[in-house]
C-alpha cells in the first residue's frame, strides 16, 4: 500500500465524524468547540485539544488522521499514541501551572520547563515505540508573543526545545521534522501532537528562505529546530508535509501591515517548496490547489482579505481550515501549513 493511500487527512465537523479505530482513525486534533462536542465520549485513539477557535461558520471542527486498518493504541508517560501501519500519531499537553510546585532549574521559566518536559516525554515515547522517525510536529503555545523574564515566550520555547533535543541525543539542524508553533489561549496548556513513521522522510528546505535552524541570533538565543517541509515515500507514493509558512524571504518578514500581500508571499513560498520537493524526490510537481491547508489568522478582521487571496489562487473548493491564532512574529498576519500527495 502506498504512503499516500495509507495515510489520509480530513477536516470534518465533530458532529458528522465517525471517530473510531474501526474506521482507521489514527489520531485527531479538536479545535476549541470541537473538543467540547467530543467531551465525555469514549475514544480509543489520541486526541489533542487545541485551544484555538475556528473561523467561519463551522465552529466544531476536527483534524482527523486515518491510516489503513485498525490502529493500535498505546501510551508512555504523558503521551497517548496509536500505531496504524507504518505510522504513529501521538499527543500530549503540559500545564505550566502544575510545574510551580515541582522543583526545577531556577534559571528556567515555567514555559521552558514545560517545553523541556514535553519534548523529553515525546522522545521517550518514540524510543519506547521502537524509534520511528519524526515527520511532523504541531506545537501550540499559550501567549506565544508575550514577553516574560526578558524574553518573548516563543523564543523561550525555541531555547527549551533545542536544549531538550540535544539532551536526548537528537539533531537540531538538517534532519529535523517539519513543524509549526502557534499561539494558544491564555491559561491553556502547552499542547503538542506529532506524526512519526517507520520510514525515514526527506527533509526539504526553501531556496527563497534561510533555513529556520540557521536564523541569526536577532531571532532569539536558539534557532527554531524544524525543516521547511518533509516528504515521506517515493515517486507516486510520496506525501508532502509543509511546515507553518509565512511571508518571510531570507529571514526577514515582508509586507508587514498588508495581510493580502503576506498571503500571496506565503503561497509563493509554498509553491517554491513544492518545486524543491519535486526536484529532491524525483516526483511530479504538486499543484497548490490539490493540497489541504490549515490557515492561522492573527486578526479575524483580516480574514476576508486573506480568504479572497486564497480562493483566487486555490479555487473555492480547496480544503482549507481557518483558525484564529497568534503567530510566532508580531508582524505576521497569517501563517499557512499544508499536506498533500505528490504525483509520480
Amino acid at each position: 500500500m502506498s504512503t499516500a493511500q495509507a495515510l489520509r487527512l480530513e477536516y470534518v465537523a465533530a458532529s458528522e465524524s465517525q471517530l473510531d479505530q474501526g474506521q482507521g482513525v489514527l489520531g485527531a486534533a479538536a479545535f476549541d468547540d470541537g473538543a467540547r462536542t467530543l467531551r465525555g465520549g469514549k475514544l480509543d485513539f489520541p486526541l489533542a485539544h487545541v485551544h484555538t477557535p475556528v473561523l467561519g461558520d463551522a465552529r466544531e471542527m476536527l483534524e482527523v488522521w486515518r491510516a489503513g486498518g485498525r490502529a493500535q493504541p498505546g501510551s508512555h508517560g504523558r503521551v497517548s499514541y496509536a500505531w496504524g501501519g507504518d505510522f504513529l500519531f501521538g499527543s500530549l499537553a503540559v500545564h505550566e501551572a502544575e510545574l510551580t510546585s515541582i522543583a526545577g532549574s531556577g534559571a528556567a521559566t515555567l514555559l521552558e520547563r514545560a517545553t523541556g518536559l514535553a519534548y523529553r516525554e515525546m522522545y521517550a515515547a518514540l524510543a519506547a515505540a521502537g524509534n520511528p522517525q519524526l515527520v511532523r510536529v504541531w506545537n501550540y503555545i499559550p501567549d506565544i508573543n508575550l514577553d516574560t523574564h526578558g524574553l518573548e515566550r516563543y523564543r523561550q520555547f525555541n531555547k527549551a526545545r533545542h536544549e531538550a533535543s540535544v539532551a536526548c541525543g537528537r539533531v537540531v539542524a538538517g534532519s529535523v521534522p517539519a513543524a509549526s508553533a502557534l499561539g494558544g489561549a491564555a491559561g491553556s496548556p502547552l499542547t503538542m501532537y506529532f506524526l512519526a513513521s517507520r520510514r525515514t522522510p526527506a527533509f526539504i528546505e526553501n531556496p527563497r528562505q534561510v533555513s529556520a535552524y540557521r536564523y541569526p541570533t536577532q531571532y532569539g538565543p536558539r534557532s527554531p529546530a524544524f525543516s521547511r517541509a518533509t516528504v515521506l515515500g517515493e515517486a507516486g507514493e510520496a506525501m508532502l508535509f509543509v511546515s507553518g509558512t509565512a511571508s518571510i524571504v531570507g529571514h526577514r518578514t515582508l509586507h508587514a501591515g498588508h495581510p493580502a500581500a503576506q498571503t500571496r508571499e506565503t503561497l509563493a513560498n509554498i509553491e517554491a517548496l513544492l518545486n524543491e520537493a519535486a526536484r529532491r524526490t524525483g516526483t511530479g510537481t504538486l499543484r497548490l490547489e490539490t493540497l489541504a491547508y490549515k490557515v492561522y489568522v492573527r486578526d479575524p478582521n483580516d480574514m476576508p482579505a486573506i480568504r479572497a487571496e486564497l480562493e483566487s489562487a486555490l479555487g473555492a473548493e480547496a480544503a482549507v481550515l481557518y483558525l484564529k491564532a497568534d503567530i510566532c512574529r508580531r508582524d505576521l498576519a497569517v501563517e499557512i501549513e499544508a499536506v498533500g500527495g505528490l504525483a509520480a
